[in-house]
């Protein structure tokens, strides 16, 4: 509801309509004045985006402390008490991933893929000169200079073809493109379309990246970590199948419901894992590191969340709740190692 005051005036800014009330009965707007301030169009973003009238927080504190409860309550129809399950997953995934990008990200130039006797190369650099030929005599054999030691793993990242998609070098090795393709044309290689455009992008890979491993590595797990979110979208239509599978035989159980039930787990789950960030956010200040365990304990509340959800939402019996639960857990994993592979995959096809 807005803070603005009524207008004296009973004809609707919208319509025209006579209002009888608050609101137009015709078109459902207030009756306000229409001049508002800077803050007033803050707080009706706000408003807008989340409901903050009371919906919001009334919809987190049963979300978190009712497990299930939300999902019961929207199947049955009482709605109005509560914030849009969409609206309110749109919200807290924007808000968790805009806090996980701005935290967390792989440097852009290089992903260290090499250590050395347990140290890398920053660690390795900082050594006094003594300590260096100590270090460098450990790992080449003989001392080394700083040039040498960086020759030597300059030519360790930079040997070597990227094989992303030819499983035995020797066996499936090919020297470029032009003598893979005649090597198809004369019937020497049959190998399928799939497996030609696997070979081919790794072709281009090789030439983008002159076998640089560790950019190729970072450009893939940079590009991997920002389909995260597109990842956990599709998944969702996909949990909500699981159960559904796993529910068949309760009849009163549509797949909306179930996909209501999918949406307020992944938002729970997104509110702790932003509470983990802050956490670990503290720990790297001195003295707090006995932080970890409660974050160790927040994962554990997850797991144990979403068993008391399905218990309260469904209704079953303790040992067919448990049951279900184990086989949800493991086919849940699948599911998102598969998609972790295809996004993988396509990701490696776009950088």
């Amino acid at each position: 509801m807005s803070h603005l005051p009524h207008r004296k005036e009973t004809n609707c800014l919208n319509c025209g309509t006579t209002v009888i009330g608050k609101y137009c009965h015709n078109c459902g707007q207030e009756n306000i004045e229409p001049k508002e301030s800077l803050w007033h169009l803050i707080l009706h973003f706000f408003n807008d985006l989340t409901h903050f009238d009371g919906k919001f927080f009334s919809s987190l504190k049963d979300l978190l402390f009712k497990p299930g409860y939300l999902s019961k309550e929207y199947i049955k129809g009482r709605r109005a008490s509560y914030l849009n399950p969409i609206r309110m997953y749109l919200f807290t995934s924007f808000t968790f991933f805009l806090v996980f990008f701005s935290l967390y990200r792989l440097p852009e130039k290089e992903f260290e893929i090499n250590t050395f006797n347990g140290k890398s190369m920053e660690q390795i650099d900082s050594l006094s000169d003594s300590n260096f030929k100590k270090f460098s005599g450990d790992v080449y054999g003989a001392p080394m200079t700083r040039k040498k030691f960086h020759d030597y793993v300059d030519s360790i990242q930079l040997n070597g073809e990227l094989n992303l998609f030819t499983i035995e070098k020797n066996k499936n090795h090919y020297a470029n493109k032009k003598q893979y393709d005649s090597l198809i044309k004369v019937g020497a290689v049959k190998d399928g379309w799939l497996r030609r455009h696997l070979i081919y992008r790794e072709f281009e890979i090789n030439k983008k990246y002159s076998n640089q491993k560790g950019i190729f590595f970072s450009d893939l797990i940079n590009s991997i970590m920002h389909h995260f979110p597109q990842m956990l979208f599709i998944s969702l239509p996909l949990v909500a199948l699981l159960l559904q599978l796993l529910y068949i035989r309760q009849k009163n159980f549509y797949y909306v419901a179930h996909a209501i039930f999918t949406i307020h787990l992944y938002i729970f789950v997104f509110i702790v894992m932003l509470i983990e960030i802050g956490i670990s956010q503290l720990t790297h200040v001195h003295g707090l590191a006995w932080l970890n365990y409660i974050n160790n304990l927040l994962t554990i509340a997850i797991l144990f969340y979403l068993y008391k959800a399905m218990r309260n939402f469904y209704e079953q019996q303790r040992f067919k709740t448990i049951l279900k639960y184990i086989l949800f857990l493991l086919s849940f994993f699948i599911l998102i190692i598969l998609l972790f592979m295809i996004f993988a995959l396509v990701s490696a096809f776009q950088i």
